[in-house]
């Protein structure tokens, strides 16, 4: 936040009153609502979305200053956030990253949550009928390199030309240009679609239209993209690193592949492809059970209760 614009932060805490500010970083405006809040007394509510592994590969420095600027990184966060009166983060994995790293602090997992009705309408749908011919993958998210989504294309390039496999990727980012022109080199050009940014209605159309989502990257403490395609009543293939495998059940509504490790991928790829419509409709509908317990009236009512008991808490302590 622009320091001249900081005052504007104060005021608002001062007009407003609130009984509790919940930020959800520990940086530019939410690392000054730290401060003032603290200051005139208001308990902080914090979520951390933040993992140092997201900036690294944007940083060209030896692995020795990456490993510093790391650790560096993880005593900010500390130091900001346990100063907090409650600590959230999207899963109980995201918890035990931050315990690994130094936290003492008592800390709670809750699901960012998604609007299940939203996707309703696709639940509905017979998944055998509605089947994609040619089968598709789909990719969402930020296009940036530890998104991984070049591994989609060099996997499908992997497949089987028969199966007539395509990919649907949706996002923008330095990455975008790349992955088009990857595609071209793999000669698949025109069974990759990179599609950039869409409308919310092109991206329902999107889900509905693949015929199972995947998500390559290693460094999601949570991701709300795949939580969308269950939701959508689809299969998953999913990296098996940080909190994605809380999201699949191995072999039931998806798989697991190692990491940057493409011929698994092409191998889970082609799977799905095979796979008789009895089988791919249990494991559609079998995303809908792991989906369920992410419904965001779940997380708003979770987060209303931790805000009653840091409201209370404050009022006890000025109460002795």
């Amino acid at each position: 936040m622009p320091w001249e614009t900081k005052p504007e932060l104060s005021r608002l805490l001062d007009s407003v009153r609130p009984d509790v500010v919940h930020t959800q970083a520990h940086f530019v405006i939410g690392r000054y609502a730290f401060s003032e809040s603290i200051r005139r007394g208001i308990p902080v509510v914090a979520t951390n979305h933040f993992m140092p592994d997201n900036v690294r590969p944007y940083l060209k420095a030896p692995k020795a200053v990456l490993d510093g600027g790391t650790a560096i990184a993880w005593w900010d966060l500390r130091r900001k956030f346990q100063a907090a009166d409650f600590i959230t983060v999207p899963t109980q994995l995201a918890a035990d990253l931050l315990t690994e790293n130094g936290f003492s602090s008592p800390i709670r997992a809750v699901s960012c949550g998604i609007d299940l009705e939203r996707f309703a309408h696709l639940r509905e749908l017979d998944c055998a009928a509605s089947r994609a011919v040619p089968p598709r993958v789909l990719f969402v998210g930020r296009l940036s390199s530890e998104k991984h989504a070049a591994d989609i294309v060099e996997a499908v390039a992997k497949t089987d030309p028969a199966l007539g496999f395509e990919a649907d990727i949706v996002g923008g980012g330095d990455q975008e240009e790349p992955l088009k022109q990857l595609a071209a080199e793999l000669g698949i050009a025109d069974r990759v679609h990179v599609l950039g940014k869409i409308s919310d209605k092109a991206l329902m159309e999107a889900y509905q239209r693949c015929t199972f989502f995947c998500m390559p990257s290693t460094a999601e403490l949570q991701s709300i993209a795949t939580l969308e395609a269950l939701a959508s009543r689809k299969p998953v293939v999913l990296a098996d690193a940080v909190a994605l495998p809380h999201l699949v059940r191995d072999e039931v509504n998806g798989y697991l592949f190692p990491p940057r490790d493409t011929d698994a991928l092409a191998d889970r790829f082609t799977r799905i492809c095979r796979m008789p419509d009895d089988e791919l409709d249990a494991m559609s509908k079998a995303s809908l059970d792991v989906v369920a317990k992410h419904d965001i009236e779940y997380t708003l009512d979770t987060f209303e209760a931790i805000y009653d008991g840091v409201i209370r808490d404050v009022v006890d302590s000025s109460a002795a």
